[in-house]
């Protein structure tokens, strides 16, 4: 992997040849499998300051309808120039979210963007956009980020869960 892959995509390194449209298809129903594996511990956190498996889903779900967001932005204009956004400033909503809720918000739009995901053409996939922070990138970098940010996620929710 090169040194660009990992500055535009910073969770390349989690893609270890599965496809990047494999993990999106399969990651609400992991999600789902080891929130059920969790019961009540979905509250406890791994560590001080770090996220509880329920704060995590709530991150997802925040995260899903973001990418909902770039991708058709990135289809509908030129050169669209990606939004970012702060996690922890977004993070300080989650005590009043319930992992089950955050969890059926998932689920619904990555549904609705794998469908928009697997039509995708070449042309679709090469189109350009940019990233204050990253610089410019391909529609294609968008979804590997998203498989990418899913596997980090699932990884930890495993350790988590024992699994």
């Amino acid at each position: 992997m090169s040194e660009s892959t990992q500055v535009l995509n910073p969770y390349a390194r989690f893609l270890t040849g599965v496809p990047p449209r494999e993990v999106i298809a399969e990651t609400a129903g992991k999600l789902k499998f080891l929130l059920d594996r969790l019961g009540p511990r979905v509250e406890e956190a791994p560590a001080p300051g770090k996220w509880s498996p329920r704060q995590i889903v709530c991150h997802l779900a925040d995260c899903e309808i973001v990418f909902a967001v770039r991708l058709r932005q990135a289809l509908a204009k030129d050169n669209h120039v990606i939004d970012p956004f702060d996690q922890e400033k977004w993070a300080v909503h989650y005590d009043g979210c319930d992992a089950a809720t955050a969890l059926n918000v998932f689920s619904a739009v990555r549904g609705w963007n794998a469908r928009l995901i697997r039509d995708m053409t070449p042309d679709h996939l090469n189109r350009k956009l940019t990233h204050p922070e990253r610089g410019e990138m391909y529609v294609a970098t968008v979804v590997e980020t998203m498989a990418g940010h899913d596997l980090n996620h699932l990884v930890q929710l495993e350790a988590i869960a024992g699994v």
